[in-house]
C-alpha cells in the first residue's frame, strides 16, 4: 500500500446516490465533502470528475454498491471504477474505496462446475482501477473477501451498533440469539456473546435449517430452546425477506414470545418490505449502509423499523487509516437516524 507523507491532506468524495451517507462521514471527520461532477450522456455513458485537485492527497471514495430504481448495481460499479481511475491519474497519494455495501460478495465460491467467481472478479477490477485499499461493512464471508483482494482489504463489523440498539428493547424474559441459516451461525454466536456481555446475563442460541434449491427454500429442523424467550434473529443482509420471514415463523412456532431482527444491509428488494408485517416480529433494525427504498416508509412510521447510523464507524476507520493505523476492532456508538 502506498505511503502518505506526514501532513498529507484528506479528501472524501461521494456520488449523488451516496451523498447523504458521505456527508455524515465527512461531518464526523470535520471536513467538507469534496464535489464530484456527474454527467449522463444521451447514449447512456457517464462522466465523473473530481472538482478539486487531489495530487498528493489521501483520498477516500464513498459508494454503496447496491441496485436502486434507475441505477443498477453494475452501473454503480462501473462509475466507481472510472472515478477511481480518474483520481489515480490525477496523482492522489493514496486511494481507498469505501464501500458500505459491497456487491457480489455472496458469490464467493463455486457450487457447480463452471460457476463464475464474481467476488474475485470485482476485487480484480477495483485493484486494476488503481485503488490501494478497500473498506467495507459486514460482508457475507470476511475470509473470502480478504482472500479475493491483493490490496489492503479492511472489514468493519456492525455488531456493536446493532447490539446497542436492540439491547434496550429486551425485557426480563430469557433471551436467545438465532441464526436463520447454518452459514450465519458464527455471526450469530459472536452477536450472542456481545449481547450477553451487554445484558450481564446468559443468552441462549438457536439455528433454523435452510437449504436453497431450484424449488426454493426448504428445511424443517430447528435447533435450540426458545420457548418463552425473546428471540433476536441476526443476519447480514435482507433482500427479498424470504429467509427472515421463514425464520420468524419457525421461532414463533417453537414458542418464542416475540422476535427482534437485526440485519446490517436492508436492501428490501421486490416484496422484501412485507417482512415488517410478519406475525411475531416486534422490530427490525438495519444500518444505513444502503439508502432505504420508499416501500419501507410505513414500517418506519409504525416504529417497527429502526435504522442505526454507521457513518461514525466509517469515520473512525478512515481517520485511523489516514493516520497510518488500522481500523481494528472499533467500538460502536449507536446513532439512530
Amino acid at each position: 500500500m502506498r505511503g502518505v507523507l506526514p501532513g498529507c491532506g484528506l479528501d472524501v468524495f461521494a456520488f449523488a446516490e451516496t451523498r447523504g451517507f458521505g456527508q455524515r462521514v465527512a461531518a464526523e471527520l470535520a471536513t467538507p465533502l469534496a464535489d464530484v461532477e456527474e454527467r449522463r450522456f444521451a447514449d447512456g455513458e457517464h462522466l465523473l470528475r473530481p472538482m478539486q485537485a487531489v495530487r498528493g492527497r489521501d483520498v477516500f471514495v464513498v459508494q454503496s454498491l447496491h441496485a436502486e430504481p434507475g441505477c443498477g448495481v453494475d452501473e454503480k460499479l462501473v462509475r466507481l471504477l472510472f472515478f477511481l481511475g480518474a483520481l489515480r491519474d490525477a496523482g492522489c497519494a493514496r486511494l481507498t474505496a469505501v464501500l458500505p455495501h459491497l456487491c457480489y460478495a455472496r458469490q464467493d465460491r463455486r457450487k457447480r462446475p463452471q460457476d463464475p467467481l464474481p467476488t474475485r472478479y470485482v476485487a480484480s477490477l477495483i485493484e486494476a482501477s488503481g485503488a490501494d485499499a478497500v473498506l467495507t461493512l459486514d460482508v457475507h464471508n470476511p475470509s473470502a473477501y480478504q482472500n479475493a483482494f491483493r490490496i489492503r482489504a479492511e472489514h468493519l463489523e456492525a455488531r456493536p451498533l446493532l447490539v446497542g440498539q436492540v439491547a434496550p428493547q429486551l425485557g426480563d424474559a430469557p433471551v436467545s440469539v438465532v441464526s436463520p441459516d447454518a452459514g450465519g451461525l458464527a455471526r450469530a454466536d459472536a452477536f450472542r456473546s456481545a449481547l450477553a456481555a451487554r445484558l450481564g446475563r446468559p443468552v441462549g442460541w438457536g439455528l433454523v435449517e435452510k437449504h436453497r434449491g431450484d424449488e426454493g427454500l426448504r428445511g424443517d429442523l430447528f435447533v435450540g430452546d426458545v420457548a418463552g424467550h425473546d428471540v433476536v434473529l441476526v443476519d447480514d443482509l435482507l433482500s427479498s425477506g424470504e429467509t427472515l420471514r421463514r425464520a420468524i415463523g419457525a421461532c414463533i412456532a417453537h414458542g418464542a414470545r416475540q422476535v427482534f431482527a437485526v440485519v446490517t444491509h436492508g436492501l428490501f428488494t421486490g416484496d422484501g418490505a412485507s417482512v415488517l408485517d410478519a406475525p411475531g416480529l416486534t422490530s427490525l433494525t438495519v444500518t444505513d449502509s444502503v439508502r432505504l427504498p420508499p416501500t419501507v416508509a410505513d414500517g418506519l412510521l409504525r416504529g417497527r423499523l429502526h435504522v442505526v447510523g454507521a457513518a461514525g464507524l466509517f469515520a473512525q476507520a478512515i481517520r485511523r487509516l489516514h493516520e497510518g493505523g488500522s481500523p481494528g476492532a472499533l467500538p460502536g456508538t449507536p446513532t439512530v437516524v
